[in-house]
């Protein structure tokens, strides 16, 4: 080293050497050893994580609905304000038997709710009746689903029994549209899923249920006038055997006919061997037609309930006195109305009386 005009050796011995070396070694050899230990450390953490979430889930929706309570109470209240109107216009739709059957199982909160109505009074007291609120919510929702599921499992039932597709009964609209309006308007996106569900089991349910009124059940004319039934059969005019594709009701000329079940007039007019025809569609596959009529009430595009007088008895197109000759075609082929006409009343109703007993005893 120099130095102001002098020179200076420093000797740097092996000894010193050998320990800078060994004090750098040490220095690299914890670093590496630190670094695993992370690395394990982080590796395990995301192991334990995994193996948490499914069990740790109902804690992570407790945690959320949580913030959410902490971050803007005044939107939550509106939430469930929004909430409880929706509740309240289903209920007052639903008959009387359905909320006295809510009622009972309302007060039951799941695991879910009890959690959070506890965090909210350890930390948060100001907020637990608003968490009370939402447990009472969720217990209705999930009463009036397993209701609205029950009622539909018997339609379906009914429906099957009479040896018809429930699909096919109850997709029964073939035009719909209009503008989406979300049941919280803008807010459907963070729509708790319970509510949705209660929504799609409902509207399956009355769809079902309106199915089943389109099914033939009310009795065109007097059951004690039938003169012909469904089958083969000696032809009236030429004695060969031939298919009569319905029944045959004999009354008096201008007796009044009735619409067999609720659905749309699709005809009214003259056919070929059948005279004067009234034929309605149900929207379940299902066509009911009526011929050798004398008179309408009925025209296309006309809607009908089961019940309703849609003509009245004639003679008219190939007939041999006056007399309603009825038919029930499922998809296109003619089947034998009497099942449904003798059948269909006494099925449908007990599905009806199942859960609406004071409906059935009024009549309705």
């Amino acid at each position: 080293m120099r130095s102001q005009g002098q020179v200076r050796f420093i000797t740097i011995t092996t000894r010193m050497q050998m320990t800078v070396a060994a004090v750098v070694l040490a220095a690299v050899l914890g670093w590496a050893i630190s670094m695993s230990v992370m690395a394990f450390n982080q590796y395990r953490a995301s192991s334990e994580r995994a193996s948490l979430l499914e069990r740790e889930a109902h804690v992570a929706q407790s945690e959320e609905r949580f913030d959410a309570y902490s971050d803007d109470l005044d939107a939550t209240v509106a939430d469930l304000q929004a909430r409880q109107e929706m509740l309240d216009g289903i209920v007052e739709m639903l008959p009387e038997d359905l909320v006295a059957e809510a009622e009972d199982t309302v007060s039951d909160s799941s695991e879910e709710s009890a959690e959070l109505i506890s965090m909210m009074r350890e930390v948060f007291p100001e907020a637990v009746g608003l968490a009370q609120i939402e447990a009472r919510q969720l217990a209705t929702v999930e009463a009036l689903t397993l209701y609205a599921d029950r009622r539909a499992a018997r339609a379906e039932a009914a429906i099957r029994e009479l040896g018809l597709d429930p699909r096919q009964v109850a997709d029964s609209s073939t035009a719909m549209g209009g503008p989406f309006e979300g049941m919280f308007g803008d807010g459907d996106s963070a729509i708790d899923p319970r509510f949705e569900r209660l929504g799609l089991s409902l509207a399956r349910m009355s769809a079902l249920e309106r199915g089943m009124e389109t099914i033939p059940q009310f009795m065109p004319a007097d059951i004690n006038s039938i003169s012909s039934g469904f089958g083969y059969r000696r032809d009236p005019f030429n004695g060969r055997a031939t298919m009569h594709s319905g029944l045959d009701f004999r009354a008096p000329h201008g007796a009044p006919i009735y619409a067999a079940a609720a659905g749309e007039v699709t005809f009214a007019g003259r056919k070929s061997g059948y005279g004067n025809v009234v034929e309605i569609t149900h929207n379940t596959g299902i066509v009911t037609r009526y011929a050798h009529m004398s008179g309408f009430n009925a025209r296309v595009g006309m809607a009908v309930e089961a019940g309703d007088r849609i003509g009245a008895i004639g003679s008219t197109g190939r007939s041999t006195g006056p007399h309603l000759h009825f038919e029930v075609r499922v998809n296109g082929r003619a089947v034998n109305p009497r099942h449904f006409l003798e059948t269909a009343p006494h099925v449908l109703e007990e599905a009806r009386a199942e859960f609406a007993p004071h409906a059935a005893a009024a009549g309705q």
